[in-house]
Order: structure tokens, then C-alpha cells, then sequence
């Protein structure tokens, strides 16, 4: 049989006029289908069981988020990326206020950047808590998603009481922070922290030696570090594949040079080393926010910004560590108060190219699985 991994693009134009005695079968998978985490087709060829190839159809959730941002000023556009995505609003919201601040020269007070990285690693682990859930849930376990949930409602009370959002939190302005932390943040992130370490060893003592997981995970989805490098994947995904790349630590932002932690890799880039890397992710993230609580500066939360901001004439890239991968935002100013262009590259959108990769020679079943530990949210792959 051909190898598949030597096969070229598919076909999708030319219609097979052998169907009925051919090998080969062209399917389907969504977009209304709950394992494909959103509004995402994906077009399989298939010999039997086994994958040949596969193409994602995107779009169907399309609604021109960057193209909005021309016709709002810079502090009107922020709550709009919130919205991208949904499941790690606060990463998204400190990826734009930095690219702006960058813009206008801007700094944001340190107590003000020591309350953005506890709110934001509160964030990644929510987000991998969430994405823990569903990608068990996907492969047929449905235990880890009562004990996620549960715990990461602890960290949804803390981003209520904050800013008075749940899901699309919008905690950070351009300058600094929307509001200084409530009576109690501290004392309440530190209970959170002690709450949630146990929590996470119950996490790998469902999954971890597990030999159904292990069974859906080893040697699933394998992509080499250097598959990962070619496809511009970032986050987890290419941390699993070896390659020990984090924007905290390359290109530090938002004073994450003052705090210790450890960036995990995996060794074989499968999917079994993906959910490892995002399990010790998690305990770094709560590493982070310990440091973080116990050094909160006193002082003010907003630099001094113009009421009315008009940035000089430039562009700016700028680009964090988001839950799923590199977060970037391009601006181009032309002097006045709406930016003249944005360009958002969200790691979901990026990392979804590499699928195709992974999922050949596999099987429709190893499908899910791979969708699922690529962690994916369409709001964000479509804008």
C-alpha cells in the first residue's frame, strides 16, 4: 500500500468516477459535530479505516472581528477580543493591551502587570481544566470532566467577583487594569492555589497509567519537532514535539522575567505527551501565581495615557504565551484614533494546518483524539 505520508494534497475537484469499486472513500466529519469542538468540516479520505488525508474547512463562524477594529478606536476595539477566544478571554485582552502599549510607548505599572500575570495564569489554568475535560469526554472518559469543572468554577468566582464576568472577562485596559483587586484577591488566589494542586493529581491518577487512555494517546497523532517548526505550530503542541519554546521565557512580557518556572517538553510529540506537557503546565502556571501573590507591589494600576489616543504613525507586532500557543497582534497606525489595520494571528487557527500531519495513517476514531489535544476554538480559528 502507498505510504501516506508521501501522498500530495487531495484532490477534492475531480469526482471519483470508480466510487462503487473503489478503495478509497471521501467523508465528512461536521461541521455539526460535538468532537470537532465548533463549526469545524473536515473532509476525510479514507482506505477502509485508516486515514489517507484530510482537508479543514473553515468560516462558518466567521464574523470579521479584524475588520471591526477599523472602525472603532483602540479602547472601543478591546472587549472585541474577548470574544475570539472565548475559553482564555483574559490571555487575549493582555495581548492587546501590550501591542498597543507597545504602540504608544506605554508601560503599565508594575502592580498593574503583577495582577495581569496572576489573572492570566488563573486563565491558562482554566483553560487547560476545560480542555482536559472535553478531550476526555471525546475519547469516552467522562469522570475528568466533573472533577474539571468543578474545580475550575473556583477560578470563574475569583474572575466574577474581579470584573463581574465569567466567561468573556474583560479584566485589562490599555495603560494597566480595569479595577484594583477586591478585598480578599489575595487571600482567595492562595486558597485557590492549595485547593487545586491535590486536584490535578487526581487528574493523573484517573488518566495517567490509565491503559485505555494510553491505548487512545501513545503513538497517536505523532508530529516531529521539526513537522511542528514548519508548520509555524506553537504552544503545547510544539513544546510536546521537543522543542522547548515558551514567549514567557524567549521574549518576556508583563514581568514574567522576574518569576522561576519550568518549561515542560515531551519527547515523542504525540498525544500522550501533549496531555503530560499541559498537566506540568499547570502546576508551573499555580508555580507562577505564588510568586506572583507574594510580591504584588503597592502603587497605582493605570500609567498615564491620553484620553484620546492617537498612537504615531507605525505598526507593532506583539506576541504572548496564550494557553494554546503564540498569541499575536499586528497593528498598523496612521496617527489618528482607529488603528488602519489589525491582524490577529490566534494559535488555534495556525496549529489547526498541522492536522492533516498528524492524522495520516491513523485511524477515524485517532481523529478525535487528535482534534481534541490540538485544543482548538473556533471563535478564534474564524474571527
Amino acid at each position: 500500500m502507498t505510504d501516506p505520508n508521501t501522498l500530495s494534497p487531495l484532490d477534492l475537484e475531480t469526482p471519483d468516477k470508480t466510487f462503487l469499486d473503489a478503495n478509497e472513500l471521501v467523508i465528512n466529519m461536521g461541521p455539526q459535530h460535538p468532537a470537532t469542538h465548533g463549526v469545524l468540516r473536515v473532509i476525510l479520505r479514507l482506505d477502509g479505516e485508516k486515514v489517507m488525508g484530510l482537508e479543514c474547512v473553515i468560516g462558518y463562524l466567521h464574523r470579521g472581528v479584524e475588520k471591526i477594529a477599523e472602525n472603532r478606536t483602540y479602547t472601543m476595539f478591546n472587549p472585541y477580543v474577548d470574544r475570539m477566544d472565548y475559553v482564555a478571554a483574559v490571555s487575549n485582552g493582555l495581548g492587546y493591551c501590550e501591542a498597543v502599549e507597545k504602540l504608544l510607548s506605554v508601560e503599565a505599572p508594575p502592580r498593574a502587570q503583577y495582577i495581569r500575570v496572576i489573572l492570566t495564569e488563573l486563565n491558562r489554568i482554566a483553560s487547560h481544566q476545560l480542555w482536559l475535560g472535553t478531550h476526555a469526554l471525546d475519547i469516552g472518559a467522562i469522570t475528568p470532566l466533573f472533577y474539571t469543572f468543578r474545580d475550575r468554577e473556583e477560578i470563574l468566582k475569583i474572575f466574577e467577583k474581579y470584573c463581574g464576568a465569567r466567561l468573556t472577562t474583560h479584566a485589562f485596559r490599555i495603560g494597566g487594569l480595569q479595577y484594583e483587586a477586591y478585598d480578599g484577591f489575595e487571600r482567595e488566589v492562595k486558597n485557590f492555589v492549595s485547593f487545586v494542586k491535590p486536584k490535578i493529581d487526581e487528574y493523573e491518577e484517573l488518566l495517567t497509567t490509565n491503559r485505555i487512555w494510553l491505548e487512545r494517546t501513545k503513538g497517536v497523532g505523532t508530529i516531529s519537532g521539526k513537522d511542528a517548526i514548519a508548520l509555524g505550530v506553537t504552544g503545547p503542541v510544539l513544546r510536546a514535539s521537543g522543542v522547548k519554546w515558551d514567549i514567557r521565557k524567549a521574549l518576556p512580557y508583563a514581568n514574567y522575567k522576574n518569576f522561576e518556572f519550568d518549561i515542560p517538553i515531551g519527547q515523542n510529540g504525540d498525544t500522550y505527551d501533549r496531555y503530560l506537557v499541559r498537566m506540568v503546565e499547570m502546576r508551573q502556571s499555580l508555580r507562577i501565581i505564588e510568586q506572583a501573590v507574594a510580591g504584588i507591589p503597592e502603587g497605582p494600576i493605570m500609567a498615564k495615557v491620553p484620553k484620546v489616543m492617537k498612537p504615531p504613525v507605525g505598526e507593532i507586532y506583539h506576541s504572548i504565551e496564550a494557553p494554546k500557543g503564540e498569541l499575536g497582534y499586528f497593528i498598523v497606525s496612521d496617527g489618528s484614533t482607529q488603528p488602519y489595520r489589525i491582524r490577529v494571528r490566534p494559535p488555534s487557527f495556525v496549529n489547526l494546518q498541522a492536522l492533516d500531519v498528524m492524522c495520516r495513517g491513523q485511524l477515524v476514531a485517532d481523529v478525535i483524539a487528535v482534534i481534541g489535544t490540538l485544543d482548538i476554538v473556533l471563535g478564534e480559528v474564524d474571527r
